[in-house]
């Protein structure tokens, strides 16, 4: 059975979406994944979701490669292996999915270096670091396998569980001296958001960026968080100083700015928590919450 879906736009706090009778795979069950699974369920959906150890289903399991080929949607959040192949796509050789809609989850590294410029989906990949040409081919290999395949470019994630404030206060946080540096961020629950609005609204091969549309320097955001919960701004390192790890470092060898233009066009989506200021609050309060 093919999912029905409604959609009530523009999306807000929770966006109405009707998924009786739907089978949704979730392969790799991260961050993202578990942030999705509930809300799919509310809708109406039966999900399942894979993992090496406690999924619903072993990842490369006869299991998976059956529900794979039977689901109405499916979502892939496994990044690329070392060797620059997608361990999902290799699990899943010889199958065929009859999915209505099948989503993979990438990131804005693949943009390389923009010199603090913007980057838009229209615009030839051109990374410089490996993560980047993996993710590059890992999208590919998608878009080529399955024709149904949607690629979501992610900034950096935030949300509950995954904010500055723990760093801050128990001393880890820094401030990497970087002048120019710029960083996209998104949090949790408008990726959410994005992804269901693009299931209520497929266009297959489509690629998105999804982010708050907002960059910002990374020391910006580490001074307004600990102002909000009244903590002494963190140190300010250099980027060469040898505390600074080579894979940390590596991360401010790009800068970009990206654009969001284009899904917020197409699927009439609008991020909830438009710059860090609204999205670092809301974390605060969860967190106040619990």
């Amino acid at each position: 059975m093919r999912p029905r879906v409604t959609l009530q736009l523009p999306l807000t706090s929770g966006p109405a979406v009707t998924l009786s009778g739907a089978h949704v795979l979730l392969i790799g069950y991260g961050y993202v994944a578990q942030a999705m699974a509930p809300v799919l369920q509310r809708a109406g959906a039966t999900v399942q979701n894979t993992s090496r150890a406690n999924g619903d289903l072993l990842f490369g399991s006869a299991a998976m490669r059956d529900t794979f080929e039977r689901a109405d949607i499916v979502l892939t959040s496994v990044p690329p292996s070392r060797d620059g192949s997608d361990a999902a796509l290799s699990a899943l050789r010889g199958t065929k999915s009859h999915a209505k809609w099948i989503g993979y989850l990438s990131a804005t590294s693949i943009y390389g270096d923009r010199s603090g410029q913007w980057a838009f989906e229209g615009e030839a990949p051109t990374p410089g670091l490996e993560r980047g040409y993996r993710r590059a081919n890992a999208e590919l290999a998608w878009l080529e396998t399955c024709p149904q395949t949607h690629i979501f470019r992610l900034a950096g994630i935030y949300g509950p569980g995954r904010a500055p404030f723990t760093k801050i206060i128990d001393g880890s946080a820094r401030v990497i001296d970087a002048p120019g540096h710029v960083v996209n961020r998104i949090h949790i629950d408008d990726i959410v958001s994005a992804l269901i609005a693009s299931i209520a609204r497929p266009s297959p091969q489509d690629i998105y960026n999804v982010a708050d549309g907002h960059p910002a320097p990374p020391g910006d955001v580490l001074r307004f968080a600990a102002d909000l919960i009244g903590r002494d701004v963190p140190p300010i390192v250099r980027l060469n100083d040898p505390s600074v790890s080579p894979m940390a470092r590596s991360f401010y060898a790009e800068s970009k700015k990206v654009d969001i233009s284009h899904i917020k066009t197409r699927l009439g989506w609008e991020p909830r928590f438009k710059t860090y200021q609204d999205g670092l609050r809301a974390v605060l309060k969860s967190m106040d919450e619990t």
